[in-house]
């Protein structure tokens, strides 16, 4: 499903260009803008598989220099860019989708520093282009799938998290990965307003951290991520919902007990720790059956939702054995 192979129809891999136009998205001062939507050609239906091949490179502020990945998902026509960062979850800068284009501008990404600590052998502190040079960068395309039932298709940018994990050497007493994100009372928009405590938390597995899939992401597009998307660094996680892969992380944590998440802990009922993608499991305000794709007409926007997002040849074994109607 995610292994790169030659397409069945045409014996060759796709290039990117090919599937956005170059001229759309090359130019930067356009898409901090948000002045070009950009539109991505449709690839073959139904085809999973092959690899995307990223264009030739730009060496321009803020363009990221990538290689191709064999773990990705194709086939499907990517969302454009306009739209990945016009109608956005990021609750610091408020509860409209379009609030947080509007409003993450002040976030400063620059210094950043990512402290990494709790049952390692070797707790390290990264600064964010330590993170950009750590390992090359892969173009990585997945289906991102929010709870409240809308998708995209995503090209991040990132590689496995898996390979920051191995830099601290995690003891054999870590069992979960807690992420913090950053907060500053002086720039985020939302926060008097709301009742969440700041800042925001998350949480995964150990095995879930691993996994390859799990994603430290870092730009999107070939470029640098956008601060609504949550600049400079985040973790994508791609068989679970949206909110399970935190944004503007400050913090990496290693600890033996499942920790305390965000939106777990403002609504347990509403939201599980584990948020695998589960159209079994309804919402209780809404269904999870079907999902609203961003950016299609309204008459094609509609679909039905994949157990684990599509990706349970990947992630399924991790849960053996577990009731996932209980640990949703």
């Amino acid at each position: 499903m995610l292994i790169r192979k030659p397409s069945p129809l045409t014996g060759s891999d796709i290039p990117s260009s090919e599937i956005t136009p170059k001229e759309k998205w090359l130019n930067r001062r356009s898409f901090l803008a948000g002045a070009v939507a950009t539109s991505a050609t449709a690839l073959v239906a139904g085809e999973i598989g092959n690899l995307i091949a990223p264009p030739t490179k730009v060496h321009a502020a803020g363009k990221l220099q990538t290689v191709k990945s064999p773990l990705t998902t194709t086939g499907e026509e990517l969302t454009s860019f306009q739209d990945i960062t016009h109608y956005n979850n990021f609750y610091e800068f408020g509860v409209n989708k379009s609030d947080p284009a509007q409003n993450a501008g002040a976030l400063p990404t620059r210094p950043w520093a990512i402290k990494i600590s709790g049952l390692v052998k070797t707790p390290k502190t990264f600064d964010i282009d330590d993170l950009l040079k750590l390992r090359p960068l892969e173009d990585r395309t997945y289906r991102f799938r929010c709870v409240e039932a809308w998708s995209m298709v995503i090209p991040w940018v990132g590689y496995s998290f898996s390979e920051l994990i191995k830099q601290v050497e995690p003891l054999s007493s870590a069992k979960y990965v807690e992420f913090t994100s950053y907060f500053n009372a002086k720039i985020e928009k939302w926060w008097p307003e709301s009742t969440i405590q700041w800042p925001y938390k998350e949480g995964l597995r150990m095995d879930e951290a691993m996994n390859p899939l799990t994603l430290l992401t870092l730009g999107l597009y070939d470029d640098v991520l956008p601060n609504q998307d949550g600049a400079p660094v985040r973790i994508i996680v791609p068989w679970k919902y949206g909110f399970k892969s935190a944004k503007s992380i400050v913090g990496i944590k290693f600890v033996d007990k499942q920790p305390a998440t965000t939106w777990n802990d403002m609504a347990a009922n509403e939201y599980g720790f584990y948020s695998n993608v589960n159209p079994n499991v309804d919402h209780p305000r809404w269904s999870q059956k079907t999902e609203r794709v961003i950016g299609k007409p309204f008459y094609a926007q509609r679909r039905n939702t994949l157990l684990f997002n599509g990706y349970g040849d990947f992630v399924a074994s991790m849960y053996n054995g577990m009731d996932l109607r209980k640990y949703y």
